[in-house]
């Protein structure tokens, strides 16, 4: 047992030791702002970040993250770190967002640069490595975005992801391997995963529809076809509208005033539409026809497709009409373990959350219960001022 131990032990010491965390950020403290840049981008009004647990929060110092502070504004913040590539090794991006103003329409999202990124300078153009985390407008937006550039062209993922909506904090985590598969969970649960080149167009597709091939003459991909011995009953063909028979002429029509009197038309009972033959089974179908694959010849494998050789920066570079969000625990790392242990009281954080903004609700039903409690009592009083004021004797008049 205890040699099982050591062995254990040792193996922990040398995985810890390989693992590498190349950023975490949780925002403890205003040291922040001396790593962090706004950009100054001309052209741009971009909103101010403020560091704060929100509203309602389970631990106030623990929670506190960078929030938007402004309405209707860009936001561009960033930081660089020092560079790293991802060869043979895991790649981790994990950050938390809480959209406690229940957002309407705006980014969650975090960016990844490499080393040309000038914070300064950052904005939507900017190149950047990959693209990860919420987006919500609407009720027709909400999505996971991930966003990974392959040979200096941003390529969106194929598949539909969807993010949380709700008001409290998730955490988001991609991670993606040496073997060229990737994994999407918020919550430290899976909801996406997959190989990049599937999910991905990196590479032109590995079949093609054969240029030499083409449909036979002679396919017939009709299932059914019109029955050839079915004839047209002699008495099908009636008029679709016929002169009402209960309608007569005017006693006051005039001929030479009025023209020819003519009686209205009305729906044919017996119109029966235009006859088409009854479908039979064709004894002749082949079924489709499936246009013949070859191997495309544009098509070359790349084992590297999840290699990133420089990772350098990262930023918040987005718009919201409505701030509020709080961005916490932002985390880089090569080691799975070790961001699955950073979210560990997450659900301990959620319910705090949730119990926190009960409380916060009811106190606000309260003192709304009380304003207009006090506003009816107000005007009571008016009304019974009013009723002590004594009515005011009009003196007599002379009335001339």
């Amino acid at each position: 047992m205890k040699s099982y131990l050591f062995v254990f032990v040792i193996f922990a010491y040398l995985y810890a030791a390989q693992a590498d965390v190349y950023l975490e950020e949780k925002f403890r403290d205003d040291s922040w702002e001396k790593n962090w840049i706004y950009s100054k981008h001309p052209g741009k009004e971009f909103g101010k970040f403020v560091r704060t647990a929100g509203k309602f929060f389970n631990n106030e110092e623990e929670d506190a993250g960078l929030q938007t502070s402004e309405d209707a504004r860009f936001y561009a913040l960033s930081r660089k770190f020092k560079p790293f590539g991802t060869e043979n090794k895991d790649l981790v991006v994990q950050f938390s967002v809480k959209h406690e103003q229940n957002i309407d329409c705006g980014g969650g999202y975090v960016k990844v640069f490499d080393c040309s990124l000038e914070p300064e300078d950052m904005h939507g153009e900017s190149p950047y490595r990959l693209m990860f985390g919420p987006d919500i407008c609407g009720p027709g937006t909400k999505k996971v975005h991930v966003i990974l550039n392959y040979k200096d062209k941003n390529h969106l993922i194929n598949k539909d992801i969807r993010c949380k909506d709700d008001v409290y904090t998730h955490v988001y985590t991609l991670i993606i391997k040496p073997d060229n598969s990737y994994e999407v969970q918020i919550d430290g649960e899976k909801v996406e995963g997959g190989l990049l080149e599937d999910d991905w167009d990196f590479l032109p597709p590995k079949k093609i529809k054969d240029p030499e091939a083409k449909k036979p003459e002679d396919w017939d991909d009709r299932a059914t076809i019109p029955d050839p011995d079915d004839k047209k009953p002699s008495d099908w063909d009636k008029p679709e509208h016929i002169p009402d028979p209960d309608a007569s002429k005017p006693e006051d029509w005039d001929d030479e005033m009025d023209g020819e009197w003519e009686p209205p038309v009305i729906d044919n009972p017996e119109f029966k539409g235009e006859w088409a033959p009854k479908q039979i089974d064709n004894p002749a179908y082949k079924g489709p026809w499936v246009h013949p694959e070859i191997d495309n010849p544009e098509y070359t494998p790349d084992p590297d497709l999840y290699k990133q050789k420089e990772i350098c920066g990262i930023g918040l570079d987005l718009w919201q009409v409505k701030s509020g969000t709080i961005f916490d625990n932002i985390l880089i790392t090569d080691d799975v373990e070790y961001a699955k242990a950073a979210q560990a009281n997450l659900k301990e954080k959620q319910e705090g959350e949730k119990n926190a903004k009960e409380a916060l609700d009811k106190a606000e039903r309260e003192a709304n219960q009380e304003d207009k409690k006090d506003e009816d009592d107000e005007d009571e009083e008016d009304i019974d001022e009013e009723d002590r004021v004594p009515p005011i004797e009009e003196p007599d008049h002379d009335e001339l």
